[in-house]
């Protein structure tokens, strides 16, 4: 549902009432991971998608009878071998939807959606599975660890919910998790669904380069806030970067260490200049920040790597730096340069081999740790989904 913040934001301003659906379990391959979500209105108006096409009709359907019924539903969309034309997911896997009316005046969702809208932390908890009359209940968790709503059973069932989802919204995570039934007050437990909803990760971009211009619409294309740095005010322009979020005109060393950054945050040095990269490299590598990568030729590498150790860089810490920058893509422009780096990025952050798809083998969707979520085996082959 946070997935849709600025939208359903202005749908609550203008008193409409809508129904959300809402990814809450994902088994094997699917198009939309947990948390993506599609959202109706009284008048029949449509946003958003839950599976990129194979059961948006299907589950516009339940979003419409809900807004007519007012009741929360959850339903299992699978792939069918028996019938090749039923309402499936067409890449094998399986999907859990919840779908909840929404009144326009409902104070929980409001406030969630609206906080998510200004950007500001917050996670949505919501009953997925657990007694009759508790489904689709909801609170709103703070950082803090306050909350907003109920879930409909005991107020200590709502305190240890809260205390779970702020758990999950302190790493940023969105899934399931289960409540048992010792200490909660409810007969077997439930399963909540926990949406959070952080600010976007940081990318930090060093050296208002040509490649910097390219790299900065594609940072931001992924999500990232961005932000570039250089020493230079006559190249650090807004005319120059007129998509990035902030533009910083100081020494990049300096700059780094009095910022705020956290494991979520890359960092791209593109100035590929001693002056520069030895004492911000010297820097990056020893913050705990998600990438480190600095642009170069191999001579320039070497050189680098040669001046980090001078300055007391072990062999673990300079492991951690991506040097030269980017994948293999042969590229030349800055915009296929740009491409490159952030394909090495995506690969960093979801585990990727960055390999070719074609005859790889590999799982096309997996976790950091190498984990499938493919539905299947390497070869292709896969356990029948239910239906």
């Amino acid at each position: 549902m946070l997935d849709l913040a600025g939208e359903l934001n202005r749908w609550f301003e203008e008193g409409r009432d809508f129904a959300v659906a809402t990814v809450v379990a994902v088994d094997g391959s699917a198009p939309r991971d947990p948390g993506a979500a599609l959202a109706v209105d009284s008048d029949g108006t449509a946003i958003g998608s839950v599976s990129g096409g194979c059961v948006e009709g299907a589950v516009y359907e339940l979003c419409a009878q809900a807004l007519q019924d007012g009741r929360t539903v959850r339903e299992r969309f699978g792939y069918s071998d028996e019938d090749a034309f039923a309402v499936g997911l067409t890449c094998g896997g399986v999907i859990d939807v919840l779908v909840t009316p929404v009144r326009a005046d409902t104070p929980v969702f409001r406030a969630g959606v609206s906080a998510a809208d200004r950007g500001e932390a917050a996670a949505l908890a919501r009953v997925v599975r657990g007694p009759g009359g508790l489904l689709g209940g909801a609170l709103l968790v703070h950082p803090d660890g306050s909350y907003e709503g109920g879930l409909g059973g005991h107020p200590e069932l709502d305190r240890t919910a809260a205390a779970q989802a702020r758990a999950m919204l302190d790493t940023g995570r969105t899934g399931t998790v289960e409540i048992a039934e010792d200490g909660s007050h409810c007969p077997g437990g439930v399963t909540l669904f926990v949406e959070s909803k952080v600010p976007p990760p940081r990318m930090i971009v060093f050296g208002a380069v040509d490649f910097a211009t390219a790299l900065v619409r594609v940072g931001k294309f992924l999500g990232y806030h961005v932000t570039v740095c250089d020493a230079r005010p006559v190249f650090a322009t807004r005319v120059r970067f007129p998509e990035a979020d902030d533009l910083v005109v100081d020494w990049p060393h300096r700059y780094l260490r009095c910022t705020p950054t956290d494991e979520r945050t890359v960092l791209c040095v593109l100035t590929h200049d001693a002056k520069f990269d030895v004492p911000l490299l010297e820097t990056a590598l020893r913050l705990p920040v998600a990438f480190v990568g600095a642009m170069g030729s191999r001579r320039t590498h070497e050189d680098r790597d040669r001046r980090l150790r001078e300055v007391g860089l072990t062999d673990a810490d300079l492991a951690r730096l991506r040097s030269p920058i980017g994948l293999d893509l042969g590229g030349r422009t800055p915009e296929e340069t740009a491409l490159s780096i952030a394909a090495e990025i995506v690969a960093a952050r979801r585990g990727g081999t960055g390999v070719p798809l074609t005859g790889s083998g590999t799982f096309i969707h997996h976790d950091v740790d190498g984990r499938q979520q493919d539905g299947g085996q390497p070869d292709g082959t896969r356990p029948r989904a239910a239906a």
